[in-house]
């Protein structure tokens, strides 16, 4: 499977959605908070506005997207 970086805001609803169907899917990931890390921010910044921000392998998705998640991670 390929890794997973999930970059969220606090307090952002899609980024709980996305948290909560990564978990539904028993998908692991590693969540990184962009207030906490500035270079993670200044990294989803340079590709999409707002959050979340979701890293499959070498694929960047913006937003809560998940057809995109499905088709990268190969599910249904």
């Amino acid at each position: 499977m390929k890794p997973v970086a999930l970059f969220t805001l606090p307090n952002c609803k899609w980024c709980n959605e996305a948290i909560n169907y990564l978990k539904s899917k028993k998908i692991k990931y590693n969540q990184i908070d962009l207030t906490k890390d500035k270079n993670a921010l200044k990294d989803c910044q340079k590709r999409c506005k707002g959050a979340p921000v979701i890293l499959i392998g070498n694929s960047w998705i913006c937003g809560f997207d998940k057809k995109r998640i499905n088709k990268e991670l190969g599910i249904k």
